[in-house]
């Protein structure tokens, strides 16, 4: 289900309208470049600026016998200028059109995905520093490990996020590139001044070197960040996912009134937009694949790169775009339940402080493995029972050689763990 947000503004960058009106503009800026080369005339170049335009459907209706697309366009572009149509087109093969047309297509998707990142950025930080002490169990394997806080989980993803802001950054530059160099590259029937000049005017850098099509390894580049960044968001709508689980219920995706969670069971709250993150991020990572088989291709091209793209571009930047946005959604009516975490962290009957009794035990004197069996024997007594950890160490046979209650009741201490947050949240950048 595609709901709002910048979808719209996306899903216009891939429409025809954009992609026939940017063609326009590169042939027309072809004849502004030719014309100060005094190889069209400048009077033929105003007459073209002011009658060019195309018509979609009729564009449709040559390609049908045309099968080309970029023929298609110039025969109906031609339709309108005239006697001055013989300057259209002119020098120019049909991938100088077509790859730097995709080029300003990626360069304005790039941005929207830069704006989605830096909203969800600002959201981390927010409520990475309103998280910041609460105290939770921190996993490892699934299974009860130490405590940490939910505000350091929050402030890992933001850091995570920065270096896909980044990425993201490096891929709109990478990929903002055009090519005006001829049927193979050679520049034999187009100077590569006329391919500077289009480029500068439509803010991309001219390909150093190119064949009949710009390198697609460039591209594979640019998917392949798209899909670690949709990589990171399942990673963070996993935990979530985890975290909403009814034996768990740390924190809930929101659940809008007069939501549905189930078609038979009242009672359902789902992860359901987590879930479609996850799912999402399946799609951009075989997007990303095919990106990469698409960098071979036969001699100057091949055309089996084409119809791939005509997809993976356009879906796999949709696609983050939605789900940068409803991972927002998410993050901004995060459910988060205090007294859950603090209920988790007492599953265990005080387990989760067998690394503080373990070192306190070395500092005592005893050697690590001795202390480790001595600890491990308690914890394994409190697993079999469900006994408490600190009372079965009490009991222990050993352990109260070295440590009484006194000792104990320091160790199993909550404020240990959360001595260094503040030093965590410096480095991050919070």
């Amino acid at each position: 289900m595609i709901e709002r947000y910048s979808l719209p503004k996306m899903k216009a960058i891939w429409q025809d309208e954009f992609k026939f009106q940017t063609m326009l503009a590169i042939e027309i800026l072809a004849l502004e470049a030719l014309a100060k080369q005094h190889k069209v005339p400048q009077q033929a170049v105003s007459r073209i600026r002011k009658k060019a335009k195309f018509n979609l459907n009729k564009i449709k209706r040559i390609e049908e016998k045309t099968q080309h697309d970029i023929v298609a366009f110039v025969t109906n572009v031609s339709e309108y200028i005239g006697r001055d149509a013989k300057y259209l087109h002119m020098g120019l093969t049909s991938s100088d059109v077509i790859d730097t047309t995709l080029g300003v297509q990626l360069a304005a998707a790039a941005d929207i995905l830069i704006e989605d990142v830096e909203k969800l950025l600002k959201l981390l930080a927010k409520k990475a520093r309103l998280y910041k002490d609460m105290v939770c169990i921190g996993r490892t394997h699934g299974v009860h490990a130490e405590p940490t806080t939910f505000g350091l989980k929050l402030a890992l993803w933001y850091d995570e996020m920065k270096r896909n802001y980044v990425r993201l950054k490096l891929a709109k530059e990478e990929i903002s590139v055009g090519k005006v160099s001829g049927a193979v590259g050679t520049f034999a029937n187009v100077d590569p001044e006329v391919e500077a000049y289009i480029c500068k005017k439509l803010g991309l850098k001219p390909a150093n070197i190119s064949t009949q099509i710009i390198q697609r390894d460039i591209y594979a580049v640019f998917m392949a960040r798209v899909a670690i960044i949709g990589s990171s968001l399942e990673k963070f709508a996993t935990e979530i996912r985890h975290l909403q689980r009814t034996e768990v219920l740390e924190a809930e995706e929101p659940f809008g009134k007069g939501q549905k969670g189930s078609s038979a069971m009242p009672h359902k709250r789902n992860p359901v937009i987590c879930e479609r993150v996850c799912g999402l991020a399946r799609l951009l990572r075989g997007n990303a694949l095919a990106a990469m088989e698409n960098v071979a291709l036969w001699h100057e091209r091949d055309i089996s790169h084409s119809s791939v793209e005509r997809v993976i571009l356009p879906d796999s930047t949709l696609a983050l775009d939605y789900m940068l946005n409803k991972f927002i959604q998410v993050v901004e009516g995060l459910q988060v339940y205090p007294d859950n975490m603090l209920a988790n962290l007492a599953r265990t009957h005080g387990l989760i402080f067998s690394q503080r009794v373990l070192l306190e035990l070395m500092e005592r004197g005893l050697p690590r493995m001795k202390a480790y069996d001595y600890v491990q024997r308690a914890a394994m007594k409190t697993w079999k029972e469900g006994s408490d950890f600190k009372q079965n160490l009490l009991e222990d046979a050993d352990v109260p050689k070295y440590l009484n209650a006194k000792d104990l009741d320091k160790i199993f201490n909550l404020d240990y763990y959360l001595r260094n947050v503040n030093k965590i949240f410096r480095k991050v950048g919070i």
